[in-house]
């Protein structure tokens, strides 16, 4: 699962990219994955964390450098830029269908043959990707820089992953080369269909402990998101209602956001953890593998984590992070990266009766500043930091507005 909307941007927290893919590949038959260089042990890969989106870089087919969201929630390579089609010049493509998540028909990607996927240390062996004959996600302007596709199951399968979300560095090593974190909590994972799945506990007011499995999700901004939980148990106590959860490939995915008493992942007992609940419309029926939701980077990015897909294990240990409080969005604004350069922010969507809405912010408004620090010295990631930072907090936003610049006192307001 992956998370990024098209005009309709949704808050950071809330991330999620409705994403299915169980392709079958009649041209690429064999297993897909990578490697190391035969001359290594070990690989660094430097990442960028965007609105809790894993970036790097690589080429393909000797072309780029291009921005790569690393998500384990895919089961293939996905080209969201369907200009890449022509730059890459790729030979020997099909059509097929994706089925998605939402309302509105599914989207169409060419399939290709093998592709030179390059990154640094690495070498890869069969790997093919899909490619979106439309945009549909806009992931460049929710990351607010250029986004070329996601990179899922290949990239794991074959190799132990270690990530330092503080370091910003994603370390892989062969499988017998592995040294875990010490102390590290190991949690079995099942992979199946080409994701891996652990097991969690959840603990909800007034009702009864639960166990879930959940997809462990690196395109997932959320911190957990579980599914069917409204038809089974009703709406939480407290939520915020008709939160915009995401866009999917066929449609947008409308839920609800609530806090957990308890979240408990391995020996890890995690108090009032964010949660997002979509509604029973958008559950899917068709899911090869039985799942119950999905677990983000909104809690990972709190742990040093190693994922050995050959070893079925993700190792956990607390970051520096770990004992922050879970905070959402607190001015109900949802907003995008645009222009040329990406280097302006507009408004996409205003929450009723959030604090923005109440000093009169509006669709297709402009954030110039924000508290005399003009957004384009600002990445989105700061923006979204500064939008839950505080209850009660006034940020000074440079508007514009109806053709002309306002200045407006936005006073931040925690609603969950």
């Amino acid at each position: 699962m992956l998370h990024k909307l098209y005009h309709n941007l949704r808050h950071p927290g809330a991330l999620w990219l409705a994403f299915v893919l169980t392709f079958c590949f009649t041209t690429t038959a064999r297993a897909q994955y990578f490697d190391l260089d035969v001359h290594k042990k070990k690989v660094n890969i430097p990442f960028k964390l965007e609105r809790n989106l894993m970036i790097i870089k690589l080429k393909i087919n000797n072309k780029g450098p291009f921005n790569f969201i690393l998500d384990t929630g895919v089961g293939l390579m996905i080209i969201t830029d369907p200009k890449l089609v022509d730059s890459l010049s790729i030979p020997n493509k099909r059509t097929l269908k994706i089925p998605g998540l939402g309302e509105g028909d599914d989207s169409e990607a060419y399939v290709t043959s093998t592709l030179d996927v390059a990154i640094p240390g690495l070498v890869s062996y069969d790997v093919a990707a899909a490619i979106l004959k439309k945009d549909v996600f806009n992931l460049s302007g929710y990351a607010g820089m250029p986004i070329h596709g996601l990179l899922g199951y290949e990239f794991f399968n074959n190799l132990a992953v270690k990530i330092s979300f503080q370091d910003s560095v994603v370390t892989v090593c062969r499988p017998k080369d592995l040294k875990p974190f010490r102390k590290a909590n190991k949690i079995a994972m099942s992979i199946e269909d080409r994701k891996a799945y652990v097991e969690a506990r959840v603990i909800m007011p007034g009702i009864a402990p639960f166990k879930t499995k959940l997809v462990v999700d690196l395109g997932a901004g959320h911190p957990v998101s579980i599914e069917r939980y409204i038809k089974t148990y009703g709406l939480p106590q407290k939520f915020i209602a008709s939160a915009n959860l995401g866009i999917g490939l066929n449609g947008p995915i409308n839920g609800f956001i609530s806090r957990m008493d308890e979240f408990d992942l391995g020996k890890f007992r995690l108090k009032k953890v964010l949660a997002s609940f979509p509604d029973d419309r958008n559950n899917q029926t068709n899911l090869s593998v039985k799942r119950d939701g999905n677990l983000g980077v909104g809690i990972l990015k709190r742990f040093n984590v190693i994922l050995d897909y050959p070893d079925s294990a993700m190792y956990l240990k607390p970051g520096a992070t770990y004992n922050d409080p879970f905070e959402h969005d607190m001015s109900g604004l949802e907003y995008y990266a645009a222009g040329d350069h990406l280097e302006r922010i507009v408004i996409s969507r205003v929450e009723p009766g959030s604090a923005a809405d109440e000093v009169g912010l509006e669709r297709d408004d402009e954030i110039i500043s924000i508290n005399f620090k003009p957004v384009s010295r600002m990445n989105l990631q700061d923006i979204d930091e500064l939008f839950k930072s505080k209850d009660d907090r006034s940020l000074l936003l440079e508007v514009y507005h109806d053709k002309r610049v306002d200045n407006v006192v936005l006073t931040l307001k925690r609603r969950i």
